[in-house]
């Protein structure tokens, strides 16, 4: 089975591939500086509190 590099974009194999889903360490470690620089994000709940006060449950504001 093959599959595509998700940085670069080159086909490599799944099986017997040590960097995988990756083709190869430089492009593990590229992605890896990709998360340490935040050029990647999960994006997170707003947790800032309303302006009259009034707590923010852990969910989310109510609809």
């Amino acid at each position: 089975m093959s599959i595509r590099c998700p940085i670069c974009g080159a086909e490599t194999a799944w099986t017997g591939n040590p960097t995988r889903p990756f083709c190869s360490e430089s492009c593990q470690l590229r992605d890896l500086g990709n998360w340490l620089t935040e050029q990647y994000a999960i994006p997170a709940a707003d947790t800032t509190p309303p302006s009259d006060g009034t707590p923010v449950p852990p969910d989310g504001p109510e609809p």
